[in-house]
């Protein structure tokens, strides 16, 4: 059974007081599509998927960047080892902090294997941005990870309202199997940037550090590509764009409506994430662009 401390133990700090709880490294694993809900949103039909994610975290509350394309949030739990986990083992604490996986839905979704969505390919690439990866301002080590977890409400605002709410037990993978996908795919590459990139780059362990990123709920503004956009696609192709195919105009089609709606996050928006006992990143989207 879960315990608290008892109330002497108590300590109360006000939330700015608090910021990047402790060191961690650029070089991540993310998994995509890891609730059922957001998968469905998505569109993505088989299961949940990895990636390479390859960005310094930044501050709870420091700005993110817009940049020049479709910037989109994704609240996620993230399991931080605290000393590396060699294959086969187990360990018997884990760091947990709070993240906002933010990701340029453009730069992805021109990158995307659309065939293939479930390879990972171009999700490197659109999420490794400077400054898409704000962590939260509290470091939890549970005395029983696993049974700490599924009772976490994840909870994501937009200018105050609610956008993303789930209990972290609706995770497809737990804690384990994400470990295990992690061991079975050590070997895969992904394009990023005229490079290869793996899951452990140069690493035959999990290092102590890293963030484990167990997805995110659904919610997100991306909801997969609408029929319209899709038709029009079609339509481009069949009046002599055959030099791009039917998915890639579909994509550029939903790309200039969704700019011209406005319909992903602007410059002056506030993206809050608050969760009982993990803590809180409160970021406001900023002019900045990314290089």
């Amino acid at each position: 059974a879960l315990t608290r401390a008892p109330a002497e133990a108590r300590v109360s700090f006000s939330s700015d007081e608090l910021h990047t709880p402790v060191d961690l490294v650029d070089h991540h694993i993310a998994a995509g599509t890891n609730f059922p809900e957001h998968a469905g949103e998505t569109t993505v039909e088989r299961g949940p998927f990895l990636f390479p994610k390859l960005v310094r975290p930044t501050g709870p509350y420091d700005p993110v960047p817009h940049g020049t394309g479709l910037l989109d949030y994704e609240v996620e739990l993230a399991w931080v080892p605290l000393e590396p986990i060699r294959k086969g083992g187990s360990p018997p604490y884990l760091g947990l902090v709070l993240c906002i996986d933010y990701t340029d839905r453009e730069t992805l979704l021109r990158s995307i294997d659309v065939q293939d969505v479930e390879s990972g390919r171009g999700f490197t690439t659109g999420k490794s941005f400077p400054g898409y990866l704000p962590v939260g301002n509290l470091f939890v080590v549970p005395r029983d990870f696993r049974a700490f977890v599924p009772d976490l409400q994840l909870r994501l605002y937009v200018n105050d309202e609610l956008r993303q709410r789930s209990l972290a037990g609706e995770m497809i993978w737990d804690f384990d199997e994400l470990i295990a996908q992690i061991w079975a795919h050590q070997d895969w590459n992904w394009e990023h940037r005229d490079q290869r990139v793996s899951l452990l780059g140069r690493s035959n362990l999990i290092p102590d550090r890293v963030l484990l990123m167990a997805g995110t709920p659904g919610g997100t503004i991306f909801r997969g590509i609408p029929l319209r956009h899709r038709i029009s696609g079609l339509l481009g192709w069949l009046l002599g764009g055959w030099e791009s195919s039917i998915p890639s105009h579909a994509i550029e089609a939903y790309i200039e409506d969704a700019k011209s709606a406005r319909a992903y996050l602007q410059p002056g928006d506030q993206v809050v994430v608050h969760v009982d006992s993990m803590g809180l990143i409160r970021n406001e989207v900023t002019r900045f662009t990314n290089p």
